[in-house]
Protein backbone atom coordinates (compact mmCIF):
# COMPACT_ATOMS: atom_id res chain seq x y z
CA UNK A 1 0.00 0.00 0.00
CA UNK A 2 1.31 3.56 -1.12
CA UNK A 3 1.75 5.73 1.60
CA UNK A 4 2.70 9.24 1.62
CA UNK A 5 6.20 9.83 3.48
CA UNK A 6 6.08 11.68 6.05
CA UNK A 7 9.01 13.33 7.92
CA UNK A 8 9.32 14.51 11.57
CA UNK A 9 12.70 17.11 11.91
CA UNK A 10 13.26 19.71 14.33
CA UNK A 11 13.77 23.28 12.82
CA UNK A 12 13.13 26.46 13.98
CA UNK A 13 13.86 30.07 13.59
CA UNK A 14 14.23 31.70 9.93
CA UNK A 15 15.05 31.12 6.86
CA UNK A 16 17.78 33.42 5.90
CA UNK A 17 18.69 33.77 2.29
CA UNK A 18 22.65 32.24 2.04
CA UNK A 19 22.05 30.28 -1.01
CA UNK A 20 20.82 32.21 -4.79
CA UNK A 21 17.10 31.45 -5.18
CA UNK A 22 16.27 29.79 -7.91
CA UNK A 23 14.73 31.52 -11.22
CA UNK A 24 10.62 30.33 -11.29
CA UNK A 25 8.85 30.26 -14.03
CA UNK A 26 5.94 30.80 -12.18
CA UNK A 27 4.91 34.53 -11.44
CA UNK A 28 4.81 34.99 -7.85
CA UNK A 29 1.00 35.41 -8.06
CA UNK A 30 0.51 31.86 -9.27
CA UNK A 31 3.14 30.32 -6.98
CA UNK A 32 1.27 31.72 -4.27
CA UNK A 33 -1.83 30.13 -5.76
CA UNK A 34 -0.32 26.64 -5.76
CA UNK A 35 1.08 27.50 -2.09
CA UNK A 36 -2.35 28.61 -1.21
CA UNK A 37 -4.15 25.15 -2.32
CA UNK A 38 -1.51 22.42 -0.67
CA UNK A 39 -1.76 24.50 2.27
CA UNK A 40 -5.54 24.31 2.47
CA UNK A 41 -5.72 20.13 1.40
CA UNK A 42 -2.28 19.35 3.76
CA UNK A 43 -2.05 21.77 6.33
CA UNK A 44 -2.81 20.60 10.16
CA UNK A 45 -4.43 23.20 10.71
CA UNK A 46 -6.00 24.47 7.20
CA UNK A 47 -9.35 25.83 9.41
CA UNK A 48 -6.80 28.26 10.65
CA UNK A 49 -5.69 29.81 7.37
CA UNK A 50 -6.98 33.73 7.09
CA UNK A 51 -9.90 33.93 4.39
CA UNK A 52 -8.34 36.78 2.63
CA UNK A 53 -4.48 36.07 1.90
CA UNK A 54 -2.27 38.72 0.18
CA UNK A 55 -1.76 36.76 -3.24
CA UNK A 56 0.64 40.36 -3.94
CA UNK A 57 3.63 38.66 -1.47
CA UNK A 58 6.55 36.80 -2.09
CA UNK A 59 6.03 33.52 -1.81
CA UNK A 60 8.15 32.57 1.22
CA UNK A 61 6.37 35.87 3.25
CA UNK A 62 2.99 34.10 1.78
CA UNK A 63 3.33 31.24 3.05
CA UNK A 64 4.24 32.02 6.25
CA UNK A 65 0.93 34.65 6.33
CA UNK A 66 -1.00 31.22 6.11
CA UNK A 67 0.77 29.59 9.28
CA UNK A 68 -1.02 29.34 12.48
CA UNK A 69 1.85 30.43 14.39
CA UNK A 70 2.68 29.27 17.80
CA UNK A 71 2.50 31.96 20.48
CA UNK A 72 3.33 30.52 24.28
CA UNK A 73 0.35 32.30 25.18
CA UNK A 74 -2.35 32.87 22.56
CA UNK A 75 -1.72 29.89 20.58
CA UNK A 76 0.15 27.05 22.22
CA UNK A 77 -0.89 24.53 19.96
CA UNK A 78 0.33 26.42 17.15
CA UNK A 79 3.08 25.83 14.60
CA UNK A 80 6.64 26.14 15.20
CA UNK A 81 7.93 23.69 12.15
CA UNK A 82 6.89 24.49 8.75
CA UNK A 83 8.71 25.96 6.58
CA UNK A 84 9.31 26.56 2.59
CA UNK A 85 12.58 26.36 0.42
CA UNK A 86 12.70 28.31 -3.10
CA UNK A 87 14.46 25.06 -4.59
CA UNK A 88 12.33 21.85 -4.06
CA UNK A 89 15.16 19.77 -5.33
CA UNK A 90 17.36 20.87 -3.05
CA UNK A 91 14.57 20.36 -0.16
CA UNK A 92 14.38 16.60 -0.85
CA UNK A 93 18.22 16.32 -1.06
CA UNK A 94 18.77 17.68 2.12
CA UNK A 95 15.71 15.52 3.48
CA UNK A 96 18.22 12.48 2.34
CA UNK A 97 21.14 14.09 4.38
CA UNK A 98 22.86 15.47 1.40
CA UNK A 99 24.24 19.16 1.48
CA UNK A 100 26.89 21.73 1.06
CA UNK A 101 28.71 21.38 4.25
CA UNK A 102 32.58 21.07 5.54
CA UNK A 103 31.28 17.91 7.32
CA UNK A 104 31.20 18.91 11.06
CA UNK A 105 28.39 20.16 13.24
CA UNK A 106 29.31 22.77 15.30
CA UNK A 107 28.42 24.55 18.65
CA UNK A 108 28.73 28.14 19.49
CA UNK A 109 29.12 29.73 23.30
CA UNK A 110 29.13 32.83 25.69
CA UNK A 111 31.92 31.53 27.37
CA UNK A 112 32.15 32.67 30.39
CA UNK A 113 28.45 32.88 30.59
CA UNK A 114 27.26 36.48 30.95
CA UNK A 115 30.16 37.74 28.95
CA UNK A 116 30.08 38.50 25.33
CA UNK A 117 32.80 36.28 24.43
CA UNK A 118 31.79 33.69 21.99
CA UNK A 119 33.94 30.10 21.74
CA UNK A 120 32.65 27.49 19.04
CA UNK A 121 33.26 23.74 19.49
CA UNK A 122 33.19 20.86 17.29
CA UNK A 123 30.18 18.48 18.03
CA UNK A 124 31.47 15.89 15.50
CA UNK A 125 32.76 15.65 12.02
CA UNK A 126 31.41 13.00 9.65
CA UNK A 127 33.75 10.24 8.56
CA UNK A 128 35.94 10.87 5.06
CA UNK A 129 34.29 14.66 5.31
CA UNK A 130 36.58 17.83 4.33
CA UNK A 131 36.47 18.22 7.94
CA UNK A 132 37.95 15.35 8.73
CA UNK A 133 40.98 15.12 6.12
CA UNK A 134 41.85 18.72 7.62
CA UNK A 135 42.17 17.18 11.14
CA UNK A 136 39.23 18.49 12.80
CA UNK A 137 37.60 15.92 15.67
CA UNK A 138 35.07 16.03 17.94
CA UNK A 139 35.67 18.37 21.27
CA UNK A 140 38.26 21.15 19.31
CA UNK A 141 37.36 24.49 20.25
CA UNK A 142 37.90 27.87 17.81
CA UNK A 143 37.90 31.06 18.54
CA UNK A 144 37.80 33.09 15.25
CA UNK A 145 37.00 32.48 11.79
CA UNK A 146 38.91 33.86 8.69
CA UNK A 147 41.22 35.76 12.04
CA UNK A 148 37.75 36.97 12.51
CA UNK A 149 36.61 37.54 16.62
CA UNK A 150 33.42 35.85 16.74
CA UNK A 151 30.07 38.25 17.72
CA UNK A 152 26.83 38.43 18.14
CA UNK A 153 26.63 40.34 15.07
CA UNK A 154 29.28 37.96 12.98
CA UNK A 155 28.98 34.68 14.18
CA UNK A 156 25.74 33.34 11.88
CA UNK A 157 27.02 34.74 8.50
CA UNK A 158 30.92 33.43 9.76
CA UNK A 159 29.85 29.75 10.36
CA UNK A 160 26.84 29.77 7.60
CA UNK A 161 28.79 31.27 4.68
CA UNK A 162 29.78 28.38 1.72
CA UNK A 163 33.07 29.52 1.13
CA UNK A 164 36.65 28.37 2.25
CA UNK A 165 37.05 29.21 6.02
CA UNK A 166 40.13 29.27 8.37
CA UNK A 167 39.35 28.18 11.60
CA UNK A 168 41.84 29.77 14.62
CA UNK A 169 41.74 26.95 17.23
CA UNK A 170 42.09 26.94 20.58
CA UNK A 171 42.53 24.83 24.03
CA UNK A 172 41.17 25.19 27.55
CA UNK A 173 44.40 25.75 29.96
CA UNK A 174 44.89 24.47 33.43
CA UNK A 175 42.10 27.48 34.93
CA UNK A 176 39.79 26.05 32.57
CA UNK A 177 39.93 29.12 30.36
CA UNK A 178 39.64 28.90 26.46
CA UNK A 179 43.07 30.74 24.73
CA UNK A 180 44.05 30.99 21.53
CA UNK A 181 47.07 28.88 19.94
CA UNK A 182 48.99 28.89 16.80
CA UNK A 183 47.19 26.19 14.92
CA UNK A 184 45.19 27.37 11.65
CA UNK A 185 43.03 24.72 10.12
CA UNK A 186 41.05 25.00 6.64
CA UNK A 187 38.22 23.84 4.76
CA UNK A 188 36.09 24.21 1.93
CA UNK A 189 31.99 22.91 2.00
CA UNK A 190 31.77 20.14 -0.57
CA UNK A 191 28.48 18.34 -1.23
CA UNK A 192 28.42 15.41 0.97
CA UNK A 193 26.28 12.35 1.81
CA UNK A 194 26.11 11.95 5.47
CA UNK A 195 25.82 8.68 7.23
CA UNK A 196 23.59 9.01 10.37
CA UNK A 197 24.51 5.43 11.51
CA UNK A 198 27.93 6.83 12.79
CA UNK A 199 29.18 5.01 15.72
CA UNK A 200 28.50 1.91 17.28
CA UNK A 201 30.41 -0.32 20.39
CA UNK A 202 29.47 -2.78 23.39
CA UNK A 203 30.65 -2.73 26.72
CA UNK A 204 31.11 -5.32 29.81
CA UNK A 205 30.58 -4.91 33.02
CA UNK A 206 29.95 -8.23 34.53
CA UNK A 207 27.19 -9.52 33.65
CA UNK A 208 25.90 -6.35 32.22
CA UNK A 209 26.95 -6.45 28.31
CA UNK A 210 25.84 -2.76 27.15
CA UNK A 211 25.10 -1.88 23.42
CA UNK A 212 25.85 1.61 22.41
CA UNK A 213 24.58 3.09 19.29
CA UNK A 214 24.70 6.66 18.30
CA UNK A 215 22.14 7.91 15.66
CA UNK A 216 22.18 11.19 14.01
CA UNK A 217 19.50 11.29 11.55
CA UNK A 218 16.43 9.07 10.79
CA UNK A 219 17.69 8.66 7.05
CA UNK A 220 16.47 5.34 5.39
CA UNK A 221 19.41 5.69 2.57
CA UNK A 222 21.23 7.98 0.17
CA UNK A 223 19.77 10.47 -1.64
CA UNK A 224 17.89 9.82 -4.35
CA UNK A 225 17.97 5.57 -3.36
CA UNK A 226 15.26 3.44 -2.70
CA UNK A 227 17.85 0.96 -1.52
CA UNK A 228 17.52 1.81 2.54
CA UNK A 229 20.89 1.52 2.93
CA UNK A 230 21.46 2.81 6.32
CA UNK A 231 17.89 1.36 7.11
CA UNK A 232 19.94 -1.95 6.39
CA UNK A 233 23.17 -0.86 8.30
CA UNK A 234 21.11 -0.23 11.46
CA UNK A 235 19.86 -3.76 11.11
CA UNK A 236 23.34 -5.42 10.83
CA UNK A 237 24.44 -3.03 13.96
CA UNK A 238 21.42 -4.79 15.65
CA UNK A 239 22.27 -8.19 14.51
CA UNK A 240 25.82 -7.47 16.06
CA UNK A 241 24.43 -6.76 18.93
CA UNK A 242 21.79 -10.17 19.28
CA UNK A 243 25.08 -12.09 18.45
CA UNK A 244 27.12 -10.49 21.56
CA UNK A 245 23.74 -11.06 23.93
CA UNK A 246 23.73 -7.33 24.28
CA UNK A 247 20.76 -6.89 27.43
CA UNK A 248 21.62 -3.38 27.85
CA UNK A 249 21.14 -0.28 24.85
CA UNK A 250 22.10 2.89 25.08
CA UNK A 251 21.05 4.76 21.92
CA UNK A 252 22.55 8.38 21.92
CA UNK A 253 20.06 10.67 19.72
CA UNK A 254 21.44 14.02 21.28
CA UNK A 255 21.81 15.46 17.92
CA UNK A 256 19.38 13.87 16.45
CA UNK A 257 16.84 16.34 15.44
CA UNK A 258 14.35 13.69 13.10
CA UNK A 259 14.20 12.11 9.97
CA UNK A 260 11.77 9.93 8.27
CA UNK A 261 8.80 7.57 10.13
CA UNK A 262 10.06 4.76 7.77
CA UNK A 263 13.54 4.53 9.40
CA UNK A 264 11.96 5.68 12.92
CA UNK A 265 9.88 2.03 12.44
CA UNK A 266 12.56 0.53 11.30
CA UNK A 267 14.64 1.25 14.28
CA UNK A 268 11.56 1.15 17.09
CA UNK A 269 11.03 -2.58 15.60
CA UNK A 270 15.09 -3.73 15.88
CA UNK A 271 14.55 -2.67 19.64
CA UNK A 272 11.30 -2.91 21.14
CA UNK A 273 10.15 -5.76 23.64
CA UNK A 274 7.25 -8.18 23.28
CA UNK A 275 6.00 -6.77 19.62
CA UNK A 276 5.02 -8.04 16.54
CA UNK A 277 3.75 -7.04 13.19
CA UNK A 278 0.65 -6.64 14.04
CA UNK A 279 1.12 -4.04 17.63
CA UNK A 280 0.77 -0.48 16.92
CA UNK A 281 4.19 1.44 16.48
CA UNK A 282 2.09 4.85 16.25
CA UNK A 283 -0.94 6.62 15.01
CA UNK A 284 -1.07 9.98 12.99
CA UNK A 285 -3.90 12.06 12.61
CA UNK A 286 -4.61 14.65 9.97
CA UNK A 287 -6.90 17.74 9.11
CA UNK A 288 -10.42 16.94 8.66
CA UNK A 289 -10.01 17.89 4.65
CA UNK A 290 -7.63 15.29 3.63
CA UNK A 291 -8.82 12.69 6.31
CA UNK A 292 -11.75 11.31 4.71
CA UNK A 293 -9.88 11.30 1.25
CA UNK A 294 -6.88 9.23 2.64
CA UNK A 295 -9.28 6.98 4.38
CA UNK A 296 -11.35 6.76 1.28
CA UNK A 297 -8.29 5.54 -0.89
CA UNK A 298 -5.57 3.65 1.29
CA UNK A 299 -8.53 2.50 4.07
CA UNK A 300 -8.59 2.87 7.87
CA UNK A 301 -5.38 0.89 8.67
CA UNK A 302 -3.44 4.11 6.80
CA UNK A 303 -3.77 5.79 9.77
CA UNK A 304 -1.65 3.18 11.95
CA UNK A 305 2.47 2.27 11.75
CA UNK A 306 2.85 -0.95 12.95
CA UNK A 307 5.99 -2.90 14.13
CA UNK A 308 8.02 -5.11 11.12
CA UNK A 309 8.86 -8.34 12.24
CA UNK A 310 13.13 -7.90 12.58
CA UNK A 311 15.18 -11.13 13.20
CA UNK A 312 17.46 -8.50 14.74
CA UNK A 313 15.13 -7.71 17.17
CA UNK A 314 17.02 -7.52 20.18
CA UNK A 315 14.10 -6.20 23.33
CA UNK A 316 13.43 -9.47 24.55
CA UNK A 317 16.89 -9.87 25.67
CA UNK A 318 16.74 -6.04 26.87
CA UNK A 319 16.72 -5.21 30.98
CA UNK A 320 17.95 -1.50 30.29
CA UNK A 321 17.04 0.85 27.49
CA UNK A 322 18.90 4.21 28.32
CA UNK A 323 18.52 6.65 25.47
CA UNK A 324 20.47 10.31 25.47
CA UNK A 325 18.91 13.59 24.58
CA UNK A 326 19.59 16.88 24.50
CA UNK A 327 18.18 20.18 23.52
CA UNK A 328 18.10 19.23 19.89
CA UNK A 329 17.09 15.81 19.93
CA UNK A 330 13.30 15.90 18.20
CA UNK A 331 10.52 14.78 16.08
CA UNK A 332 11.71 11.39 14.86
CA UNK A 333 13.47 11.25 17.65
CA UNK A 334 10.59 11.57 20.27
CA UNK A 335 8.41 9.38 18.00
CA UNK A 336 10.23 6.92 19.14
CA UNK A 337 10.39 7.84 22.69
CA UNK A 338 6.86 7.67 22.73
CA UNK A 339 6.17 4.71 20.53
CA UNK A 340 8.18 2.57 22.80
CA UNK A 341 6.89 3.67 26.03
CA UNK A 342 3.72 1.18 25.95
CA UNK A 343 6.08 -1.65 25.53
CA UNK A 344 9.39 -0.80 28.12
CA UNK A 345 10.72 0.99 30.64
CA UNK A 346 12.75 3.67 28.65
CA UNK A 347 14.68 5.88 30.65
CA UNK A 348 15.94 9.23 29.01
CA UNK A 349 19.48 10.60 29.84
CA UNK A 350 20.77 14.15 29.80
CA UNK A 351 18.22 17.81 28.85
CA UNK A 352 14.79 18.11 28.19
CA UNK A 353 14.13 17.26 24.03
CA UNK A 354 12.45 19.49 21.89
CA UNK A 355 9.12 18.54 21.81
CA UNK A 356 7.35 18.11 18.31
CA UNK A 357 4.49 15.79 18.21
CA UNK A 358 3.94 16.99 14.57
CA UNK A 359 5.13 15.71 11.55
CA UNK A 360 5.34 17.03 7.77
CA UNK A 361 5.54 15.88 4.04
CA UNK A 362 7.41 17.60 1.32
CA UNK A 363 5.65 19.40 -1.22
CA UNK A 364 6.70 20.26 -4.85
CA UNK A 365 5.00 21.09 -7.96
CA UNK A 366 4.43 18.13 -10.19
CA UNK A 367 4.15 20.15 -13.38
CA UNK A 368 7.88 21.73 -12.64
CA UNK A 369 6.31 24.99 -13.16
CA UNK A 370 6.85 26.27 -9.71
CA UNK A 371 10.45 25.26 -7.74
CA UNK A 372 9.50 26.21 -4.84
CA UNK A 373 9.22 23.06 -2.03
CA UNK A 374 7.11 23.39 1.31
CA UNK A 375 7.43 21.48 4.21
CA UNK A 376 4.32 22.43 6.15
CA UNK A 377 3.13 20.14 9.20
CA UNK A 378 0.26 17.59 8.07
CA UNK A 379 0.02 15.42 10.83
CA UNK A 380 -0.50 14.71 15.01
CA UNK A 381 2.10 12.03 16.53
CA UNK A 382 0.04 9.63 19.10
CA UNK A 383 1.56 5.86 20.24
CA UNK A 384 -0.36 3.02 21.00
CA UNK A 385 -2.56 4.21 23.77
CA UNK A 386 -3.35 7.38 21.61
CA UNK A 387 -0.96 9.58 24.21
CA UNK A 388 1.00 12.81 22.24
CA UNK A 389 1.30 14.53 25.30
CA UNK A 390 4.82 15.77 24.97
CA UNK A 391 4.62 19.54 22.71
CA UNK A 392 6.83 20.47 25.61
CA UNK A 393 9.35 17.89 25.22
CA UNK A 394 10.33 15.01 27.39
CA UNK A 395 11.62 15.80 30.75
CA UNK A 396 15.18 13.27 31.26
CA UNK A 397 14.61 11.03 34.15
CA UNK A 398 18.61 11.56 34.56
CA UNK A 399 19.64 14.94 33.97
CA UNK A 400 23.07 15.54 32.56
CA UNK A 401 25.01 17.96 30.70
CA UNK A 402 27.82 17.21 28.61
CA UNK A 403 29.90 20.28 29.07
CA UNK A 404 32.27 22.15 26.71
CA UNK A 405 34.87 19.29 26.96
CA UNK A 406 33.84 17.14 24.80
CA UNK A 407 35.14 13.58 24.87
CA UNK A 408 35.06 10.97 21.62
CA UNK A 409 32.01 8.44 21.67
CA UNK A 410 32.63 5.46 23.59
CA UNK A 411 34.41 7.12 26.18
CA UNK A 412 33.11 6.93 29.74
CA UNK A 413 34.06 10.02 30.31
CA UNK A 414 31.28 11.88 28.47
CA UNK A 415 28.71 12.98 31.36
CA UNK A 416 25.84 11.22 29.09
CA UNK A 417 27.47 8.50 28.56
CA UNK A 418 28.67 8.07 31.76
CA UNK A 419 25.70 8.88 33.75
CA UNK A 420 23.77 5.91 31.42
CA UNK A 421 26.52 3.56 32.62
CA UNK A 422 25.84 4.26 36.25
CA UNK A 423 22.30 3.96 35.86
CA UNK A 424 22.93 0.61 34.06
CA UNK A 425 25.51 -0.86 36.58
CA UNK A 426 24.07 0.85 39.70
CA UNK A 427 27.60 2.52 40.54
CA UNK A 428 30.00 5.14 39.40
CA UNK A 429 31.80 4.36 36.35
CA UNK A 430 33.94 7.53 36.53
CA UNK A 431 34.04 10.51 38.93
CA UNK A 432 33.39 13.84 37.85
CA UNK A 433 35.99 16.28 38.51
CA UNK A 434 35.34 19.29 40.19
CA UNK A 435 36.81 21.48 37.44
CA UNK A 436 34.66 19.54 34.67
CA UNK A 437 31.78 20.11 36.75
CA UNK A 438 32.48 23.87 37.05
CA UNK A 439 33.36 24.07 33.23
CA UNK A 440 29.69 22.52 32.68
CA UNK A 441 27.65 25.26 34.40
CA UNK A 442 30.07 28.26 33.45
CA UNK A 443 28.93 28.40 29.84
CA UNK A 444 25.53 29.86 27.96
CA UNK A 445 24.88 28.00 24.35
CA UNK A 446 24.05 30.37 21.80
CA UNK A 447 23.40 27.98 18.57
CA UNK A 448 24.60 24.94 17.00
CA UNK A 449 24.62 24.06 13.01
CA UNK A 450 22.31 20.60 14.20
CA UNK A 451 19.32 22.72 13.21
CA UNK A 452 20.30 23.88 9.37
CA UNK A 453 20.25 19.76 8.80
CA UNK A 454 16.78 19.23 8.88
CA UNK A 455 15.76 22.34 6.79
CA UNK A 456 19.04 22.85 5.00
CA UNK A 457 18.86 27.07 5.18
CA UNK A 458 20.78 27.79 7.91
CA UNK A 459 18.01 27.51 10.87
CA UNK A 460 19.43 28.38 14.02
CA UNK A 461 17.80 27.76 17.45
CA UNK A 462 18.51 30.65 20.06
CA UNK A 463 18.25 30.08 23.60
Amino acid sequence: MKKVMIVLFFVTGFLTACREKNVDPATDTETNEWILDQMKTWYYWNDKITASPDLALEPEAFFNSLLYKFDATLRPDGDRFSWIESDADALKAELSGSSKTTGMELKLFYYPAGSSNIVGIVAYTLPGSPAELAGFKRGDVFTRINDQKLTVSNYSDLINSDAAKNYNMGVFDENNSIVETAVKRSVTPVSFQEDPVFYDTTFQYGSNTIGYLVYNQFIPSKSGSDKKEYDTELDNVFASFKAKNVNSLILDLRYNPGGYVSSATNLASLIGKNISSDKIFYYKGYNTTITPVLQKQYGADYFEDKFSAKSQNIGSNLTNLVILTSSRTASASELLINGLKPYMTVTLVGDKTVGKNVGSITLSDKSGKVKWGLQPIVTRSYNSLRQSEYNTGFIPDIPADEGLKLYPYGDPNDPLLSAALTKIIGSPVVRTSPAQAKTAASYQEIMSTIQRKAGGSNMFFDK
